[in-house]
């Protein structure tokens, strides 16, 4: 069957991307693309040659009127409940662009959406996609280093308007920054909320699904004169050990094109070796007993059907198989309950019990 793809809110800029990879699947169709501003459809209308007849501002029309299979959301982070509980009602599968949602009871709201639909709810999380940590992941199944002890992450960007879909770059304006959801709390922006989710969910990929004790985390405001961070650093304390997760707008670099320092990426610790994995390399180092100097293990291109999200979810759906890992509800859900308290600690500033347990 052709599974019929319609994209729904181009908050973020990331609909682009999600678009391409439904746009370049042999077995989907855009059916339809849908916005409040239509403007802000006018690049993915050009760039997949979506006839006018495709193209929606209302959302329920659109959806009445195209009857797609599965829905791509790309929201503001203060509004992936919102949008999820719209939607879902239309019996679609729903991939949802990170993070999982702004807060945990919004997540909890998003899965109650979905209870009884009997369609799947998917959370994309981009860097699932890069050879080096697939193949890190993969390492640490195979028992390369032993027991996940310690996850180090580093993630980050120059800001994110300073680039569109497919990497576009440009320079934001002080304009652009006061009018942007990225640099409104109310709306779920800031480093933190936008990153540590990353850090905190391929962690938990890593770390086999365990949960923190509590959490600790300090963020920067005072020195910006923003209301949202471009800094933050967490540190979570589990019962095996400490883990940190470190997030920042405003890198010397985007690793997409060169590494900043530090590097964007994990290091990770066990009990019988160590693993490096970096954004877009195209390996990963591992230190172990028999080369304690550290080693290169090549990090192969991922295949169909783990190359990219939208391939993912189809297959899971043509073969009726649950989605697993940072895209499944369980461990974005654990990723969320540690940006949770994590961003609570950072108003408090103390260290809190894991919010949600």
């Amino acid at each position: 069957m052709a599974w019929r793809i319609a994209g729904i809110n181009f908050d973020h800029f990331h609909m682009g991307d999600l678009l391409a990879f439904a746009h370049s699947h042999a077995d989907a169709e855009i059916v339809a693309i849908c916005d409040e501003v239509p403007d802000r459809m006018d690049q993915a209308r050009s760039t997949f040659s979506i006839p006018e007849e495709k193209v929606y501002s209302d959302f329920e029309k659109c959806l009445i009127e195209t009857q797609p299979d599965i829905v791509i959301l790309c929201p503001a982070a203060a509004r992936h409940a919102e949008w999820t509980e719209k939607v879902a009602p239309f019996g679609v599968h729903i991939l949802m662009e990170k993070p999982f949602a702004a807060s945990l009871a919004e997540a909890d709201r998003m899965i109650s959406a979905m209870d009884g639909t009997g369609k799947q709810l998917a959370i994309n999380w981009p860097i699932v996609w890069n050879r080096s940590y697939r193949k890190c992941y993969e390492l640490i199944q195979d028992g390369a280093i032993g027991e996940v002890r310690e996850v180090h992450t580093y993630g980050g960007i120059r800001g994110p308007l300073w680039h569109g879909a497919g990497k576009l770059e440009k320079e934001p304006t002080e304009a652009e920054k006061a009018a942007s959801w990225f640099y409104k709390e109310s709306e779920g922006g800031g480093s933190m909320l936008d990153y540590l989710g990353y850090g905190t969910t391929l962690g938990t990929w890593f770390n086999g699904g365990k949960k923190p004790i509590e959490v600790m985390s300090m963020w920067d405001r005072e020195n910006t004169g923003l209301e949202v961070d471009e800094h933050s650093i967490t540190i979570a304390r589990y019962s095996f050990g400490l883990s940190k997760f470190e997030t920042r707008w405003g890198t010397f670099s985007d690793p997409w094109t060169t590494q900043p320092q530090p590097k964007c990426g994990f290091v990770i610790k066990g009990s019988e070796g160590t693993l490096s994995s970096y954004d877009y390399d195209h390996f990963v180092t591992l230190q172990d007993d028999s080369c304690p100097e550290g080693k290169r293990v090549d990090a192969p291109a991922p295949e169909k059907p783990n190359s990219n999200p939208v391939e993912y979810l189809i297959d899971c759906l043509e073969n009726d198989r649950p989605i697993e890992g940072p895209l499944s509800l369980e461990i974005s859900r654990i990723g969320q309950q540690i940006v949770d308290t994590a961003f609570e600690s950072a108003k408090q500033g103390r260290a809190l019990p894991l919010i949600g347990e």
